[in-house]
């Protein structure tokens, strides 16, 4: 077996929801089972399909966003992140050549293509025999440059139906078969609610899973033959690549305590966005909105996305920390929020016929809805006024919301005019007041470098400003705080 630098698969499929996060999560395993050091990412922007790989890997997933990042910067991320001499998994999203528009711009074939990868499809054969061999000669031919390796299959009904489709493969591609998994049980594979799957630390079976996964992969699939095919992939060098370094802002000689919510209803945060904070000299506090207050002695706080509608009868009952967020947005707190964290900043939250109460830092108020609000990558001009970002700059980011602004004062400032995407309304985005910055876009630091020295520098000046001034905070008792009912249900 050859050895080359960065052994490395990418699994795509035809189409999402083929089943490539079972099967990369079942690699995984088996690789780890077998003694070697691996790594998993994901292409493209996702929060919870790298939940999922990070648990099975043992080690945090990154996101491939050549959209954002570049292909240069895609590369420089999964070679810093990437065993030498162990196995990376790349996940890919949608189908093979799905990309930003028709000609597939930014598809997991390009990336495959560009981090020289073979590819392994996961093709689901559910009520097909023969015409599988089509799909797969079809991609073969579609793009000959893209290192189609082999073939899983996937909702085989039994031994019979997966022999057929994989001798129909082989005969007509060319493409070996490594495997086929069985048809599974209702229930046995992850549930899923409106913004994909459920995320980890949610799920009272999620170890079970993983060891199912693991379980029916090593069951099912060649996994020594696809260890092969890894380790055989070409040895990747550095090249044209974007400078690692200029990635990673320069550190700052005083360092600034930055909270940030994470728990339940807010866990989307990129590993990127925090060890960028962390690098140029942030003290990081993690802080549940729904179970503590927030720290006197924070100096920021960052918002980032999550499910707050699955808990909003916890977080609006959690009195003490909205009203400590309104009086520190207030005070001038810098508060950065994307998407879950621009509800939270609302007056109020509407969800399945019900309002509930939030911080009201933004005089907003925000709809749940059955369908996605917005859903794909950003492009936006900094046009106002904001904390964080240089007035005349470009910044690029994603959003996926099914929430919207449905109501607000006038007279609300926005930063952002978006050339890409949907954003608060009217295609503006970015809401600001005072030092609160919140948006349905999200970032990714390697995107925007500037971002986390901005948010550091504002951070200081806070500091540095109430160190002046000898602001007191209210005491733990509640004392100061405004007197509110308890949180009512009412009928949006």
């Amino acid at each position: 077996m050859s050895h080359g630098n960065y052994p490395r698969i990418v699994v795509a499929g035809l189409s999402g929801d083929s089943g490539k996060t079972l099967v990369s999560c079942g690699l995984l395993g088996c690789f780890r089972e077998h003694g070697l050091e691996v790594s998993a990412f994901k292409k493209g922007p996702d929060y919870i399909d790298p939940a999922w790989l990070s648990l099975a890997s043992g080690k945090p997933a990154r996101n491939l966003d050549t959209f954002l990042m570049g292909f240069g910067g895609a590369k420089d991320s999964f070679m810093r992140h990437a065993p030498k001499d162990g196995i990376s998994v790349v996940e890919g999203n949608r189908g093979l050549f799905d990309g930003v528009d028709s000609v597939g711009t930014h598809s997991t074939a390009e990336l495959a293509k560009s981090l020289d990868a073979p590819v392994i499809l996961v093709l689901n054969i559910s009520k097909v025999t023969r015409t599988a061999a089509a799909m797969v000669l079809g991609c073969r031919k579609f793009d000959p440059s893209v290192k189609i390796a082999g073939v899983i299959l996937n909702n085989a009904a039994n031994a019979r139906h997966a022999s057929v489709a994989k001798d129909a493969i082989e005969s007509v591609s060319g493409v070996h078969v490594f495997g086929s998994i069985p048809k599974l049980p209702e229930g046995s594979t992850l549930p899923t609610r409106h913004l994909g799957l459920i995320m980890p630390g949610e799920y009272r079976m999620t170890l079970s899973f993983l060891q199912e996964a693991k379980r029916i992969i090593g069951d099912n699939v060649d996994v020594p033959g696809l260890e092969d095919v890894s380790f055989n992939a070409p040895s990747l060098e550095q090249g044209e690549t974007t400078n690692a370094q200029s990635l990673v802002p320069k550190p700052v000689a005083q360092r600034v305590r930055i909270a940030y919510f994470k728990d339940e209803s807010f866990s989307f945060y990129y590993p990127e966005n925090l060890e960028a904070l962390e690098a140029v000299g942030a003290e990081l506090i993690p802080t549940s909105p729904s179970r503590e207050k927030l720290r006197d002695d924070c100096d920021a706080l960052y918002i980032g996305g999550g499910f707050p509608e699955m808990n909003l009868d916890e977080l609006a009952l959690n009195r003490e920390m909205l009203e400590r967020v309104r009086l520190r947005a207030e005070s001038g707190l810098p508060i950065y929020a994307e998407c879950a964290g621009l509800m939270y900043l609302a007056r109020s939250v509407e969800w399945n016929a019900k309002a509930y109460r939030m911080s009201g830092v933004l005089p907003i108020t925000v709809r749940v809805s059955r369908k996605p609000q917005g859903h794909g990558y950003c492009e936006a001009f900094v046009e106002g006024e904001n904390p964080f970002f240089r007035k005349g700059s470009a910044i690029k980011g994603h959003e996926f919301h099914y929430s919207s602004i449905v109501e607000r004062d006038a007279g609300v400032n926005t930063a952002l005019s978006l050339t890409r995407g949907v954003g608060c309304f009217d295609r503006k985005d970015g809401l600001t007041d005072k030092n609160v910055f919140a948006s349905y876009l999200h970032l990714h630091a390697t995107s925007c470098p500037e971002w986390a020295n901005r948010m550091i520098d504002r951070a200081r000046k806070y500091r540095n400003l109430t160190k002046e001034t000898n602001r007191k905070e209210p005491e733990d008792s509640g004392e100061g705080f405004e007197e509110r009912s308890e949180p009512q249900l009412s009928s949006a």
